[in-house]
């Protein structure tokens, strides 16, 4: 079952009628809910209106969809960008496009859903290499192929909050004649200098051919984007069929929120200072307590606990506390690996991060685990 927030996003909502702090958005930067941001949609709406009703391409493309692709292009120092109604779209539009039948992708094992499934709809041969294992995509990269090689990775891995190797990963893509592409759907707002993404956090902006990104996270809207060089970005826009066959591309709204955000972390690096130092803090507080935190080093903090239901009965008894933290189990995560994930926001006061851990101290003593 669903709860239902009833409130907007931020560092405590209320949910299911009651208020919590809020540690299950991917609320990175705090500014779901920012006043300025709030106001860019509603002049949007009464400029636009509400929904595009057809395809970019054909009558549903607004003068603050070129803005939006124009501010995301010189914040990820791009040539270009591509702006999707979401980042599974993007993804699904992107990996077809650039690979098909007779060429191989290479995929990590913890992938996101959407790069599985834009890797699947390719119709190109898939090799998945063990996570993070250099040695495992070598092996792979080694066997013959005919067609094009695509290396395909998250920059931010989502559920256990730690880094794709994206320097050695370029290595192999140079060496074996690959094309490398990075999503980073919890990077972007997050990693980096002025939180431009895992690309940049690892000096890569050059080697790395495609990204994918989000607009439904850290920068507090909804959407998806591709970027890379003007040639991929104009030859993508008439072929991806995520982007041409829709009639609700991100709405007007939607994307002046997102260019708004887009302007505010551009100019001012506190929000991505702000994160960093929470993140910080907490993460120290849990891995006092004897926690296994496994190996994140971002604002996606897992607190392991192995089992499933277990997991299940501390988010519940988090939420009696006031606290809200989602557990995630199998499928999500491998068998035994069950955790609640914490998301760390900028929006959060030292007060909402120590009622949390406090909580999560006091649950974990009552289910045996400290």
């Amino acid at each position: 079952m669903y709860r239902t927030v009833y409130s907007p996003q931020g560092a405590r909502v209320n949910l299911d009628g009651r208020q919590v702090v809020n540690m299950a958005s991917n609320n990175y930067l705090g500014l779901a809910s920012h006043p300025d941001v709030i106001q860019a949609a509603k002049l949007a709406l009464d400029q636009y209106g509400v929904g595009p009703t057809a395809s970019r391409n054909i009558v549903g493309n607004f003068p603050v969809h070129d803005a939006l692709e124009k501010a995301l292009a010189k914040y990820k120092d791009v040539e270009a960008t591509l702006v999707f109604n979401c980042g599974v779209s993007a993804n699904t539009g992107v990996i077809p496009f650039l690979v098909g039948k007779g060429d191989v992708i290479y995929s990590d094992e913890l992938n996101h859903g959407s790069i599985i499934d834009g890797c699947r709809l390719s119709g190109a041969a898939i090799k998945v290499y063990r996570h993070k294992n250099m040695e495992s995509l070598e092996e792979r990269l080694k066997e013959p192929v005919e067609g094009k090689k695509l290396i395909v990775t998250d920059g931010v891995f989502s559920m256990d909050g730690d880094l794709a190797p994206l320097p050695e990963i370029a290595d192999l893509a140079d060496k074996y004649g690959a094309v490398l592409m990075v999503d980073d759907a919890h990077g972007d707002g997050v990693m980096g200098p002025m939180g431009r993404g895992t690309v940049d956090y690892f000096g890569l902006r050059h080697r790395v051919a495609v990204e994918t990104g989000s607009l439904s996270k850290a920068f507090g809207s909804a959407g998806g984007f591709v970027a890379g060089s003007r040639e991929l970005i104009e030859a993508l826009r008439p072929k991806a069929r995520s982007f041409i066959f829709t009639a609700s591309p991100m709405a007007p709204c939607l994307a002046a929120a997102a260019l708004k955000v887009i302007e505010m972390v551009s100019e001012d690096d506190t929000y991505v200072k702000k994160l960093w130092e929470n993140r910080e803090y907490f993460a120290n507080r849990i891995t006092k307590l004897g926690l296994n935190i496994g190996t994140t080093v971002t604002p996606v903090i897992p607190v392991i606990v192995g089992d499933g239901e277990v997991a299940q009965k501390m988010s519940q008894d988090l939420f009696e506390k006031g606290i809200f933290a989602q557990a995630i189990q199998f499928p999500m995560v491998p068998k035994g690996a069950a955790r609640l994930r914490v998301m760390i926001s900028a929006g959060h006061a030292k007060d909402d991060l120590d009622l949390a851990a406090d909580a999560i101290e006091e649950s974990a003593k009552e289910m045996g685990l400290i």
